[in-house]
């Protein structure tokens, strides 16, 4: 099973719309993932198999942890086409 964080600047509003997103990918996909929101700060000190964010965000992780770049965090096609492949080649490597 993956281990994701959707990460946005607070972790309230974005990162949980995101991350009901991101399920729903995983899912249509048949990905076995634990899908996580996150503000930047607490992201930045826990473990997981893929941190998905926007490219603000993204720059500033660690360039030791994967991290897939999304240019929405509502809109589940722009997610998908900027994530699926990201999350297929990491449920590959578990």
């Amino acid at each position: 099973m993956l281990s994701i964080i959707t990460v946005c600047g607070n972790g309230i509003g974005s990162s949980l719309m995101l991350k009901m997103k991101v399920e729903e990918i995983c899912r249509e996909n048949g990905i076995s993932a634990s899908v996580e929101s996150s503000d930047f700060n607490a992201a930045l000190g826990q473990k997981c198999d893929l941190i998905v964010t926007v490219k603000e965000l993204a720059t500033q992780f660690d360039q030791k942890q994967k991290v897939a770049v999304v240019r929405s965090y509502i809109n589940k096609k722009k997610i998908q086409e900027d994530v699926l492949d990201t999350l297929k080649e990491a449920a590959n490597q578990k």
